[in-house]
């Protein structure tokens, strides 16, 4: 009982639902009690009605009267049975029930309707007076009178009985339908990208929710003016820090070009990788806030080919550092509309995330294949591999994968996932030997205009 308290304070939907019920309930006993009271007069009315024809009928027709001898006639339902009698002749009836006839009513009886008891037993008497001056008494069972009201009043409570159940089904699917739209907008809203924070259409929705609408599309453009402030600002401090860096990177590389102590040396290459480590994270930040950026970008025909061949030739010789066997794949291309700098820096990241997590003389495996409704470009190696717990938060920003001693910035899956996002790709992670659960396959699928 606690719980049901609890959901019908917190749902709206519960509320009005029981309300309307509650409120169909009070309606439909009232209703049914003033038609059960209306049935059963009327039927009374009407028993009263069939009297006076009866007492016409006689009137009209000037019937006289024989009353029977203890002749039972087929048919004869004395619950039902309607009794005619001269008035006077109560006075001469010889038994003491209401078998036989006539019965005892009193002479003194006005003309009209009456209820009388005659032997323990209550009747109803129409007392009627002829053209002749004769007066007769009409008269029936209260009992079955009473019996056949109540069951015309019951009868006319089965439309009552039938539409109730029907009209709380009728309101709780109508109520259903009603909040059926905040439904569809909660889940429209739960199915957004991160980045997609672009205005909710307010104009299916009801009035009442409106408002609510209007309040959140204000919110996410707060937002959205929140992160592109902050995308500007670490646009902006990278390239800032992008001329020193390069400055410091070019006085490491001509230093190193100069004889060195061995003490200097050994002192030295920390220095030097911790500055290419630092240049390196300026530009792949430069990256990110590139690939987050909800600019729009121009779109073309691109061999997938083409842009391997370009990734490794920037990132072929960090390969061969590591002495890692690194090629396509297959011989047929496959040509996508894209734009030509995010497929490059998409690719250039997983290429280069592989290259750094390979161990030295491993294997890198690059493929393209053209499947129903998209481009499936795949990224193989012979790595470590990611755990299954791991892959989800790899893509955060400098995550890094625990019990690994590479160095990285952590955000080159980061810049992955936000050009997928953007473009409405999707990536998946899984182990390259799925028996060793070694290595990493890294597949995007790319949509394929129709």
């Amino acid at each position: 009982m606690d719980g049901f308290k609890k959901r019908l304070s917190e749902s709206v939907q519960l509320r009005l639902s029981v309300t309307l019920s509650l409120a169909i309930l009070l309606v439909a006993l009232v209703a049914s009690v003033f038609a059960f009271v209306s049935a059963f007069e009327e039927a009374h009315e009407q028993q009263d009605a069939t009297l006076r024809q009866v007492a016409m009928l006689f009137d009209r027709q000037h019937m006289t009267l024989r009353y029977p001898q203890g002749t039972a006639l087929v048919g004869d339902d004395e619950e039902s049975r309607v009794i005619v009698q001269y008035l006077g002749d109560g006075q001469h009836a010889t038994g003491a029930t209401d078998e036989a006839l006539p019965l005892p009513f009193p002479t003194t009886l006005a003309d009209g309707l009456s209820t009388v008891e005659v032997a323990s037993e209550a009747f109803r008497v129409l007392v009627h007076t002829t053209a002749q001056g004769e007066r007769i008494a009409v008269a029936q069972e209260q009992d079955a009178r009473d019996k056949d009201a109540r069951e015309s009043a019951w009868r006319s409570l089965l439309p009552f009985l039938v539409l109730f159940p029907v009209l709380l089904l009728v309101v709780g699917d109508l109520v259903r339908k009603l909040f059926r739209p905040i439904g569809v907008l909660a889940a429209e809203i739960d199915q957004r990208a991160e980045q997609a924070l672009h205005p909710i259409d307010e104009q299916h929705l009801p009035t009442e929710v409106r408002p609510f609408v209007v309040a959140i599309n204000r919110l996410l453009a707060r937002v959205a003016q929140s992160m592109d402030s902050q995308r500007r600002f670490v646009a902006d401090a990278a390239h800032e820090l992008r001329s020193p860096m390069t400055a410091l990177s070019l006085q490491a590389d001509r230093l190193a070009a100069t004889d060195l102590s061995a003490l200097s040396r050994e002192r030295f290459e920390p220095l030097y990788r911790g500055i290419e480590r630092g240049r390196k994270l300026i530009d792949q930040l430069l990256s990110l806030a590139a690939a987050q950026s909800t600019a729009e970008r121009a779109t073309t025909p691109l061999s997938v080919h083409d842009v391997y061949r370009q990734v490794l030739e920037d990132l072929l010789p960090l390969a061969d550092l590591k002495q890692i066997d690194i090629g396509v794949e297959g011989a047929e291309d496959v040509r996508v509309v894209f734009n030509a700098m995010d497929l490059f820096t998409l690719v250039k990241n997983l290429v280069d995330n592989a290259i750094r997590y390979t161990p030295p003389g491993g294997r890198i495996d690059l493929s393209v294949a053209l499947m129903p409704g998209a481009v499936q470009l795949q990224v193989k190696d012979s790595g470590p591999g990611i755990p299954a717990q791991e892959r989800e938060r790899v893509f955060d920003p400098f995550y890094r994968s625990l019990g690994t001693d590479e160095a990285g910035s952590g955000l080159g899956l980061s810049i992955v996932k936000a050009i997928a996002e953007r473009t409405g790709a999707r990536v998946q992670l899984s182990f390259s030997d799925t028996l060793e659960q070694r290595g990493l396959c890294v597949t995007v699928w790319l949509h394929t205009t129709p």
